[in-house]
């Protein structure tokens, strides 16, 4: 598999991936040739710099995974990748510390206007007077936005006896108490804030969410921090409102379009601090980014799952360890009641017995999906994009979880409902293997591989040996067979495992058999 590595990452990242695959490093690569090339290359590798869009993801014939070297994904069309069923990752925690501590350089640059004093001094000037700052301790710091690093800036806030209030729509308010953040709305923090640091993705919702209306109701010499998106901060309104004296000043990392031009609306404003877009800029951060990325590429080529996955559900390393090895024996379930159900399946129920129901076991209830999908789809189904593609089907899917279980530590039963009619299969494991230990109310002890077909019929003499003969006279080697009774009385459920799928004019016989009452092939290994 081939590697384009489309921005310079820490070679680290080359060692790691080149081992196994073939690694191309180009970079500043032109868009042009960006789009011209990725036809080619199964997976890719980018920071900040090159545009992963729709087009160039439409053109990707064999991409399977984007990295992005970095927290934020806004250079890539995440939505185009996710339909296309391309994983994107990130590295949310390889610069944060790095982001978090430039965030504090700027803040306390801007306070005793560092820059401009050493600018002048180099020149020769002595303006002692003219550069009387003020000090972080006593003042309130507004922090909007509470993930990674706006809490890692909150504590180090704290240590310089700030007091610091905190907006985020998605906030743990026990964990800002405990760390000693008062939970704030935003209305708060904008009113009572001496410096505020915006640490928010850029969204439609945060795009130019501090503008000239919101500066306006700020404490008159607020000063702003801005190491986190260009836009979320106007920067027009930002120029104005630092040359009218609403805003001291100003420090602000990342721009709106980069590299930025001569004439930038914040270039040349005394009070305004720039820099070219530093907050990951340490040779630890560089590293960990890389690494992290590099990391998470090898495991999506090689099939493994992907934790810092942005466009899946996002699953801790411990609650990965857990689920993991379910994910195989969830995509068989799917498979088989698909091959089981009459009709469109409109309903999936997946519930979660024993200490699975303890974790997030959505990626696990993703797998169902994608084996339910598989075989009814044209395009490749995989993690990323079967939850949507059950949604554009009407397919409603609920998770039910119970800890009771009475034979094995944890079960995973899948229900599928077409119509007024049901099927469900039910499995567990044995060691690291899965087992299909029900189908419907009948117990059976199935391995989940290559081909199997089910056929319930009446319990007398010579129905499985004319059965075994059509198979011996199609072709059809038999490996193993089950036979029990089902709930229907003077009935059994006879199933026959199969080293290779059963041809349609064979099924066709075998259901025109007397005393045979259907035939249903599960093929687990079609894909």
């Amino acid at each position: 598999m081939k590697v384009l590595i489309a921005d310079g990452v820490s070679q680290m990242a080359v060692d790691i991936l080149k081992d196994e695959f073939e690694c191309d490093v180009r970079d500043k690569l032109p868009a042009d040739e960006l789009l011209a090339i990725i036809p080619d290359y199964d997976a890719l590798i980018v920071r900040s710099a090159s545009k992963v869009t729709a087009e160039v993801i439409a053109a990707a014939k064999n991409l399977k995974i984007i990295g992005r070297a970095g927290v934020g994904v806004d250079n890539i069309d995440v939505a185009a990748a996710t339909d296309k069923g391309i994983i994107v990752i990130n590295s949310p925690g390889g610069n944060t510390i790095a982001a978090t501590e430039h965030t504090c350089a700027m803040m306390m640059a801007m306070a005793r206007h560092i820059p401009i004093a050493n600018e002048t001094l180099q020149k020769g000037e002595w303006n002692r007077k003219k550069y009387t700052g003020v000090e972080l301790k006593g003042k309130t710091l507004g922090v909007i936005g509470m993930g990674r690093i706006g809490s890692g800036v909150a504590k180090r806030a704290l240590a310089f006896d700030m007091k610091v209030i905190g907006y985020d729509p998605y906030i743990n308010e026990e964990r800002c108490k405990d760390m000693g953040v008062t939970v704030s709305t935003f209305d708060e923090v904008v009113e009572k804030s001496d410096f505020i640091t915006v640490h928010m993705p850029l969204t439609d919702t945060t795009r130019d969410m501090i503008n000239k209306d919101v500066m306006a109701r700020m404490k008159k010499g607020v000063r702003l921090v801005n190491c986190a998106r260009g836009g979320i901060i106007n920067e027009a309104d930002l120029r104005e409102a630092v040359l009218s004296g609403q805003v001291a000043g100003a420090a602000v990392d990342v721009f709106t379009s980069e590299p930025i031009p001569a004439d930038h609306p914040l270039l040349g404003v005394p009070g305004i601090y720039v820099t070219p877009h530093l907050g990951a800029s340490t040779v630890e951060a560089q590293i960990g980014v890389a690494v992290d990325v590099a990391q998470g590429i090898k495991a999506a080529l090689n099939g493994e799952p992907v934790m810092t996955a942005v466009n899946m559900a996002p699953v801790s390393k411990q609650v990965m360890n857990v689920i993991t090895p379910y994910f195989e024996l969830a995509e068989r379930l799917g498979c088989a009641v698909r091959a089981l159900a009459d009709g469109a399946i409109k309903k999936l129920e997946i519930t979660y017995n024993g200490e699975i129901a303890d974790v997030n076991t959505k990626m696990v209830t993703t797998a169902v999906i994608k084996g339910m999908l598989d075989s009814e789809m044209e395009k490749t189904v995989n993690y990323v994009n079967a939850p949507g593609l059950a949604k554009e089907r009407g397919l409603k899917v609920n998770e039910i979880k119970d800890k009771d279980t009475e034979r094995f530590a944890n079960i995973i039963t899948v229900t599928a409902y077409s119509g007024d009619k049901s099927v469900s299969v039910q499995g567990t494991l044995f060691g690291d293997k899965g087992r299909i230990i029900k189908i419907d109310d009948n117990r059976v002890d199935l391995a989940p591989q290559d081909c199997i077909l089910i056929c319930p019929h009446i319990n007398r003499p010579g129905v499985i040996g004319q059965v075994g003969s059509i198979m011996g006279a199609a072709g059809v080697n038999i490996s193993g067979m089950q036979v029990g009774t089902t709930s229907v009385e003077g009935t059994s459920l006879m199933i026959l495992t199969l080293d290779k799928d059963v041809p349609k004019d064979v099924i066709k016989l075998i259901t025109s058999m007397d005393g045979i009452f259907g035939a249903k092939v599960i093929v687990f290994d079609a894909n």
